[in-house]
């Protein structure tokens, strides 16, 4: 196959574009993004939530064209076997491209790492993982003079959560969704943007190895427990149905997101953790509520 812009060799298919043209394509999907949701400005100080995979590194990239104001934000869960190795990923790639990085362990900041809390608390590590990464990834990015917390989520992530979250029939969820993540306005939240919203997992993928990341592409192995892992398999067979399924469910979300947000949003103000202070959906948000649980957990042993 030929590319359809210059008649070279293609290297990926739909669309079918030579190495140049697709990373072309690529950032320029990027930038549109950018620019039509003011995802990023020269005056934000940006975070980037780093894991050393292809999506995180491939945003991170990608935004040292937007802004200097830069910082890598690195969440060690402590899974065994799987995140020492994008950690180096990480650390490697920062220091390539003289990119500063802050590491955040779940070990040092609550005694315990994933693998020892899922076995303490008996729930779904990836339960467990969502709380505390959203809970570290805001106060951290915070207390780094963020303005915007940027996320390596893409359009295969995004199909997934509207979908899932149908299902569970969990319609209050669906306004936090959308290239910038959260409804209502608050000084302790960092807004979440998300610059590969239009790009799917397989474009990245191509991407991040034309550009020669040195990534190796390893999954978590805590995935398979996932309810979003049976959503994505769903969502993947669609696909190969009826190709732009996902596309379609991401750009009809957005163009209805204004709706729904008008609907489904009825706070006035985000609620505030009573035991730490940080942004929550209730009295006391998800994270404090499994630190409370490992000490109650540890004082009855």
């Amino acid at each position: 196959m030929k590319c359809t812009t210059c008649k070279q060799i293609a290297v990926f298919l739909n669309p079918t574009l030579c190495k140049k043209h697709f990373i072309r394509y690529v950032e320029k999907k990027v930038a549109n993004t950018i620019k039509k949701y003011n995802l990023i400005t020269k005056k934000d100080n940006v975070v980037v939530a780093v894991s050393g995979g292809k999506d995180s590194l491939s945003v991170l990239y990608l935004l040292q064209k937007y802004t200097k104001n830069i910082i890598a934000l690195c969440i060690d869960e402590g899974i065994v076997g799987y995140r020492a190795t994008t950690i180096e990923d990480m650390k490697t790639f920062c220091e390539k491209h003289d990119i500063r990085y802050v590491i955040v362990s779940y070990k040092e900041e609550v005694k315990y790492s994933l693998d020892e809390m899922k076995v303490l608390l008996k729930e779904k590590p990836c339960t467990i993982c969502g709380a505390f990464r959203r809970y570290f990834l805001n106060k951290k990015a915070r207390e780094l003079g963020a303005t915007k917390l940027v996320t390596g989520h893409n359009m295969d992530d995004e199909s997934q959560a509207i979908v899932m979250n149908l299902l569970r029939h969990q319609p209050d969820i669906l306004p936090r969704l959308g290239p910038i993540t959260g409804a209502l306005k608050d000084r302790y939240f960092i807004p979440r943007v998300k610059p590969l919203y239009f790009l799917s997992e397989k474009e990245i993928a191509a991407y991040a190895l034309l550009q020669e990341f040195g990534i190796h592409f390893t999954e978590c192995p805590n995935v398979v427990h996932a309810y979003r892992a049976g959503v994505g398999d769903l969502l993947n067979n669609m696909e190969k149905q009826y190709p732009g399924v996902k596309e379609h469910i991401v750009k009809q979300f957005v163009e209805k997101l204004p709706k729904i947000r008008k609907k489904f949003m009825h706070e006035e103000e985000v609620a505030h953790c009573e035991s730490c202070g940080e942004p929550a959906a209730g009295r006391v948000c998800k994270a404090c509520q499994l630190l409370e649980r490992l000490k109650e957990h540890v004082a009855a042993i």
